[in-house]
């Protein structure tokens, strides 16, 4: 047993300090970012925010508005082959920049993911997706699929530590998710102990993939748009959104009716509605690990991104950061008191 003196933050820890500016306008700053993708070396523009996926966020639906958005939605597994093939037939060919297929690590979630692949060539992303990114398992898998596909761009995670983000980089991964337990509905920290403060894993995570060419996503705890912008802030390649996205028309997740007001259902993929739901319940050996809530209907999604984005602009013009990609080399993080905080989360 061993003891980090070294303080760790989340989100709420901190704002970001204003710097003097020259841009007048909050138009005048771009959100695009221009990647090339470490082992598949595939080229990507686009607005690097992202829709989870979690079957009540990274929707068909979802991705059809966020990719003329030019956002990117990592559709949830449990679509099927025959869903996959009709929502594909009436895109275009841009939307598979747009767009990534999930999978876990089980033969049967492989094995839907190839045969939607071979009758669907023209999809880029694979995104391999467990709750502990730690294991040997898990590293042979990335490796296995990295060979298996060569030229795909492989979104490898979760993991919150440097080292953890380098392996799984060296073993053919191009994007690594950075996050345990931070999400609104993931109850990971809670059941087991395990975690890392959001932005300290972030700072450290991106200095890792960076060093290496490759990019990381931050994957959970945002709840505002300045919760967006201290990510970005603090490096991170893509953010990753399901609360902030769920609630709307887009979204999964079954439409309530209480007391004249309208909400949807929301819940995390370890939750025990989502296993029993998908798996036929919870294994005897594993606890639930997320939670099942009602959020008030937001309507259209598009509404809600145009709020995000339009706070991580204003985000730009209080540190002078023209381009998204500046924006953390312009961001200077101090910390707060824990009575500043209250009054800031309110």
């Amino acid at each position: 047993m061993r003891i980090e003196n070294e303080i760790k933050l989340g989100f709420k820890d901190v704002m970001i300090r204003p710097k003097r500016s020259t841009l007048k306008s909050r138009s005048q700053v771009s959100l695009e970012r221009d990647f090339v993708f470490l082992h598949s070396q595939i080229p990507w523009k686009g607005i690097p925010i992202m829709a989870a996926n979690m079957d009540t966020v990274g929707t068909f639906e979802m991705a059809k508005v966020l990719s003329e958005q030019k956002l990117f939605t990592a559709i949830h597994k449990h679509y099927s082959l025959e869903e996959w093939n009709s929502f594909l037939k009436n895109q275009t060919d841009d939307v598979y920049d747009f767009i990534a297929i999930s999978t876990g690590t089980d033969k049967k979630d492989f094995g839907k993911v190839a045969e939607v692949i071979k009758t669907n060539p023209k999809l880029k992303f694979i995104c391999i997706d467990v709750a502990n990114g730690y294991s040997e398992h898990f590293v042979s898998f990335v490796k296995q699929t990295r060979k298996t596909y060569p030229n795909k761009v492989i979104i490898a995670g979760n993991v919150v530590t440097g080292e953890m983000v380098e392996e799984l980089l060296l073993a053919g991964a191009d994007i690594i998710k950075v996050g345990i337990g931070p999400g609104s509905v993931c109850t990971t920290r809670v059941k087991t102990g395990v975690g890392y403060p959001q932005l300290s894993a972030i700072i450290e995570c991106a200095d890792a993939a960076h060093g290496l060419g490759g990019q990381i996503i931050s994957d959970g705890g945002c709840t505002t748009p300045g919760d967006v912008s201290k990510a970005f802030g603090a490096g991170a390649d893509f953010v990753m959104l399901g609360g902030m996205l769920s609630g709307h028309e887009e979204s999964g997740g079954e439409l309530i009716e209480e007391n004249g007001k309208a909400y949807k259902r929301f819940y995390g993929m370890s939750s025990a509605l989502a296993m029993n739901k998908h798996v036929g319940g919870v294994a005897e050996y594993r606890a639930s690990e997320g939670k099942d809530v009602k959020v008030p209907f937001k309507g259209k999604v598009k509404d809600t991104l145009l709020d995000i984005m339009g706070g991580i602009r204003s985000t730009c013009t209080y540190v002078g950061a023209g381009r998204l990609k500046e924006l953390t080399k312009r961001t200077t993080f101090i910390r707060v008191s824990e009575q500043e905080n209250t009054v800031f989360q309110d």
